[in-house]
């Protein structure tokens, strides 16, 4: 089974001796409850797959997976120690998929968080394990509610789809001509607007609002926050891909708070994903006011643009 557990040390919770997890735990782990679950109910043993952080093909101690083999014990799993130790999981090696197929009869995706990348353990593997069998290979169950919620965004939704794009990183506007494609309006804001030069198109694209940054450049201003409440009112769909400024700070949240409030007190179809949207989302206690919080961020952005991701294709390719 693979899983998301790039995780780092401080927030692996305590498991020990409990029967459910708390609201507290990572969203990432929670995700993997359901599947785990179903998979020790059917009397299976669980080899988990995983990775965590940037080890660039080397053992790094620090980034080990073994922490996981206590944290869940309840299952019984054993944990196979970092992927990306091997150069040949972000190769998407064929030969380094043939090594890890030879421990196990089926192999599950539940790491949808990580299906938009090509590598090994997300797309080599599951074909090793076809070649043997056509039924070997299954998404995992969060896998299947990620699709089937994120797909409501481009399979006649409710309109206007009002899509918001913030937070630092920006790769995150590449997304923005398929997005086009199916959006009625995309609020860009957190640090986004200062990779987008005067002369872009998208500042002259009725589509896109693109937000007016404060003095310090770490949140956006009241005006664009009332511009994205009078937005949010009227949309029908709302996607949101990161926080509005940097929340963490408390001088520095009132965007994001304000933005979020607006999409959780809508009466829209309400999505979101990503880390940093999700720790916004916990701080403020809105989480149980989103109809679906994706455990990708990348992946999340990649599926509602492109309809499926590279893990997804393994799975069903003939």
């Amino acid at each position: 089974m693979r899983a998301d557990l790039d995780l780092p040390a401080a927030r692996l919770p305590d498991w020990q001796g409990r029967q459910a997890l708390s609201a507290e735990d990572d969203y990432r782990l929670q995700s993997l409850v359901p599947t785990l679950d179903y998979i020790k109910e059917k009397g299976g043993k669980i080899i988990l797959l995983g990775h965590r952080g940037r080890p660039e093909g080397k053992v790094v101690e620090e980034l080990s997976l073994k922490p996981f083999e206590k944290v869940l014990e309840k299952w019984n799993v054993e944990v196979l120690e970092n992927l990306r130790f091997n150069p040949g999981e972000e190769a998407n090696d064929g030969g380094f998929a043939k090594e890890l197929a030879a421990k196990a009869d089926i192999y599950i995706n539940e790491a949808f968080g990580a299906s938009h990348r090509k590598h090994a353990s997300i797309v080599a593997l599951p074909l090793q394990f076809k070649s043997k069998s056509k039924n070997s290979v299954a998404a995992g169950l969060r896998f299947v509610r990620e699709v089937e919620n994120l797909s409501k965004v481009f399979e006649n939704p409710k309109r206007p789809v009002v899509i918001i794009i913030s937070g630092i990183k920006d790769d995150k506007l590449k997304y923005i001509e398929d997005f086009l494609k199916i959006a009625d309006k995309i609020l860009i804001g957190g640090r986004l607007p200062d990779y987008i030069h005067d002369a872009s198109a998208l500042r002259y694209n009725s589509k896109v609002l693109v937000a007016s940054l404060i003095a310090d450049k770490e949140d956006i201003t009241i005006h664009f926050a009332e511009i994205s409440e009078k937005e949010i009112a009227g949309a029908g769909t709302i996607i949101v891909s990161g926080p509005l400024g940097k929340f963490e700070e408390g001088g520095h949240r009132q965007g994001t708070e304000r933005v979020l409030k607006a999409v959780a007190n809508s009466s829209a179809f309400r999505v979101a994903g990503g880390g940093d949207t999700v720790s916004a989302i916990s701080l403020l206690a809105l989480g149980g006011k989103f109809d679906w919080i994706s455990v990708g961020g990348g992946a999340m952005l990649e599926f509602l643009a492109k309809g499926t991701l590279p893990g997804i294709q393994a799975l069903v390719q003939v």
